[in-house]
């Protein structure tokens, strides 16, 4: 449904910190269901570990958090452009269940919880293979750049 080219649009995130390739489904004020695609070139493999590469969970988390604000943006109608950023300001019930390492395709699905003043609170997942790898409740705030 999205490509790389329109994600960016949405995402002020580049390379190598933009970790949403493609979004396949997007259901405007309801859910999104995106993947990255985890390659043994990423830079953070080698120094996590060098050895025995694992995805660090704390950019799992982000990436459930830049397929949130995907979901975000879309359900505004709203872009970077406009002068909108959409912060990750939080995450709760964070757990991690399986390690995600090179070769795997990381599912990120996002729901809308809530939105008050601009604070939406999304309840995000990321799976590979259909095993939970994490699974959090994320909080994000629309603020003007």
């Amino acid at each position: 449904m999205m490509d790389v080219n329109e994600i960016r649009r949405y995402l002020p995130h580049r390379y190598p910190f933009l970790l949403v390739d493609r979004v396949v489904e997007l259901n405007l004020g309801e859910s999104i269901v995106a993947y990255k695609n985890v390659t043994i070139n990423e830079p953070y493999f080698n120094g996590h570990f060098p050895d025995h590469p694992v995805m660090p969970g704390v950019l799992i988390i982000e990436a459930m958090a830049q397929a949130a604000g995907v979901l975000g943006f879309k359900t505004m109608d709203k872009t970077p452009e406009d002068g909108s950023i959409y912060y990750f300001v939080g995450s709760d019930k964070t757990r991690f269940k399986r390690p995600v390492v090179p070769g795997d395709c990381l599912q990120l699905e996002a729901k809308i919880l809530t939105e008050k003043r601009g604070i939406w609170k999304f309840e995000c997942k990321a799976t590979v293979d259909g095993e939970l790898a994490c699974s959090a409740t994320i909080l994000c705030a629309d603020r003007k750049v």
